[in-house]
């Protein structure tokens, strides 16, 4: 089976294989190919370049256009600092919405007009020239809290699900607007499968996630799969207190981070449900020997059964180990054919 092959087998319940392996690399991927993080975040090209070596390198099931959080929002206009060798960052003392009224005179921006925008859908379109249908190809969006906080700023909007329901609502269904329309780009320039990160939803209660947020992923996965993408929820952090809703949503991969026990997760979103995650990334995968990253996969792949994906639970740092990269490749292959029914 080839990558795209075995990870939609296994979405759809089929046997595959081997398990996935999509750990999520960036800085790393910058690395492999000695770029500077700026030049990995604003020319495709070397993001390209980067993520199929890394690939390539360590025997990953897919390829991604994830780079950064700043990309929708700074098309819409937000402050973003860049870096050398750093990922860019939204300026918190300059929030595009200080003014909650300026929402209103905002719009959708067309993706094939935005700089950074656009950078992602030429990704797109050179990984579907340069890998066609051989590997599984990654866009990415930024989920409806995430675009908020990168909107509002973080204390502002924390403050606001409390003050201001209505706005954070019509906050939020603006911000799943444009993953949509962003989303469609991509798809049009060839991902097949769509990340949706929203890391900034892992800060609030089961609650507020549930009433407040909830809904509007539920729109964006609808629109999504109406797209004829596959999709994956990425949520750094402690998501334990709201498993089972994240489960409810319709996402067909959930990533899970090191703080959620692999054992509740699997409790709590059930028995079909395509878990991703969730070695340690800073213990484990950059500070642990090879020994340890087989044996945490292994714990992994054993507290979550066949339908699952091989990964640290978020990012690759940039200073693991290429060993430790070996090892994690090593025990996914090493697994042989599983049945993934559902």
């Amino acid at each position: 089976m080839n990558s795209r092959d075995r990870l939609f087998a296994l979405l759809d319940g089929k046997p595959v294989d081997r398990i996935p392996l999509m750990p999520i690399t960036m800085m790393f991927a910058a690395d492999q190919i000695g770029a500077k993080y700026l030049q990995y975040v604003t020319d495709y090209r070397v993001l390209v370049e980067g993520q199929i070596c890394t690939a390539e390198r360590f025997g990953c099931d897919f390829v991604s256009c994830i780079s950064d959080p700043a990309r929708e929002g700074g098309d819409l206009g937000a402050a973003v600092r860049f870096f050398d060798d750093m990922p860019p960052a939204f300026i918190d003392s300059e929030p595009l919405l200080a003014d909650k009224t300026v929402l209103a005179r905002l719009a959708v921006p067309d993706p094939y007009a935005g700089r950074r925008m656009l950078d992602r859908i030429k990704a797109a379109a050179l990984f579907k020239e340069k890998v066609g249908t051989e590997t599984v190809i990654e866009g990415w969006v930024e989920g409806p809290c995430a675009t908020a906080v990168n909107l509002r700023g973080a204390t502002a909007l924390m403050t606001d699900f409390y003050d201001d329901p209505a706005f954070v609502s019509d906050l939020m269904a603006f911000a799943a607007d444009v993953a949509i329309a962003f989303a469609r780009a991509q798809r049009d320039a060839g991902v097949d499968l769509m990340g949706v990160g929203d890391a900034a939803s892992s800060l609030v209660s089961a609650s507020v996630f549930t009433k407040m947020i909830l809904p509007h992923h539920v729109r964006l996965v609808e629109a999504l799969r109406a797209m004829g993408l596959r999709t994956r929820s990425h949520i750094c952090g402690n998501t334990t207190r709201f498993c089972a809703a994240r489960a409810s949503i319709g996402y067909d991969i959930l990533d899970i981070d090191s703080q959620v026990p692999m054992e509740v997760a699997r409790s709590k979103m059930g028995p079909t449900a395509v878990i991703l995650g969730n070695i340690p990334t800073v213990e484990v995968m950059e500070q642990g020997a090879p020994d340890l990253v087989r044996a945490t996969a292994a714990e992994c792949y054993r507290l979550c059964g066949p339908r699952h994906i091989i990964s640290a639970g978020c990012e690759v740092p940039r200073g693991t180990p290429v060993e430790n990269m070996n090892a994690l490749r090593e025990y996914a292959y090493s697994l042989g054919p599983v049945s993934a029914g559902q």
